[in-house]
């Protein structure tokens, strides 16, 4: 299932809240949108992510980073998102 967890990218914190669970990317991508109009943050301003997870969670819960991963397996990545923009 794919979830939107809170991540500050802090290496000391691997532990994860999710803040909403959902059926399918679309969906979880506009949690994500609804969630940057609300807070009136940029993406990356806001420390959230969606991301799939294999076990079933729910709102509230902690995943650890071995739990998650940004795509579900056989999920077709858009073009430019497997590497990031940086040298």
């Amino acid at each position: 299932m794919y979830a939107l967890i809170y991540d500050e990218h802090n290496l000391s914190k691997p532990k994860k809240v999710v803040l909403s669970v959902h059926r399918s990317r679309e969906t979880a991508e506009n949690a994500l949108e609804d969630r940057k109009r609300k807070l009136g943050k940029k993406v990356w301003e806001c420390n959230t992510r969606i991301v799939w997870v294999a076990k079933r969670v729910k709102a509230g819960d902690y995943v650890n980073t071995g739990e998650f991963s940004t795509w579900r397996p056989g999920e077709k990545i858009p073009h430019g998102e497997l590497y990031s923009d940086t040298d």
